[in-house]
């Protein structure tokens, strides 16, 4: 599992308003390069994404579908993205102040991410979900004005577990 974590200079009403617009979902998750389709009830449980991710022009499909959404506080959604499988990515917002502490948890659920579960793996993930929670912090702070565009821990800590 990779677990990144996050202090995001708004509150978390200001972040969940960010998460819960599934056609902006685009603007802040990396490899994301076009939101094809969202159901009108995102996130709602059972709610749907569908999305093309890639680099250049090598690009697939993807469906997010919502599994647990709590709002103000959980998202958890199970990205599929055939033939690599699914993975379970959660999202926990937690009131830090007048702020919000993002952590984010990743887990492969099925397909050969099971299998090559691992270091590598955790490190590359941890990475790319590192990029993802400082896209969100910036959209957030610009958005709302927190902390006149900067973020408390300057943008780049990451970790892996």
């Amino acid at each position: 599992m990779a677990r990144n974590r996050r202090l995001i200079l708004s509150s978390p009403a200001e972040v969940w308003s960010l998460l819960s617009d599934g056609h902006r979902y685009g603007e802040w998750v990396t490899g994301t390069q076009q939101v094809l389709a969202a159901d009108p009830h995102w996130p709602d449980v059972g709610a749907r994404l569908r999305v093309r991710v890639g680099v250049g022009s090598l690009t697939l499909e993807d469906t997010c579908v919502v599994r647990i959404c709590d709002p103000q506080r959980r998202l958890e959604l199970e990205a599929k993205a055939d033939p690599f499988g699914a993975a379970r990515i959660a999202m926990n917002l937690i009131p830090w102040g007048e702020h919000t502490l993002v952590v984010l948890d990743w887990h492969p659920l099925r397909g050969p991410g099971t299998r090559m579960h691992g270091l590598p793996v955790d490190y590359v993930v941890a990475i790319r979900n590192g990029m993802m929670l400082t896209k969100l912090a910036r959209i957030a702070v610009r958005e709302h004005g927190g902390g006149a565009g900067r973020t408390l821990d300057g943008g780049t800590r990451t970790t892996s577990r």
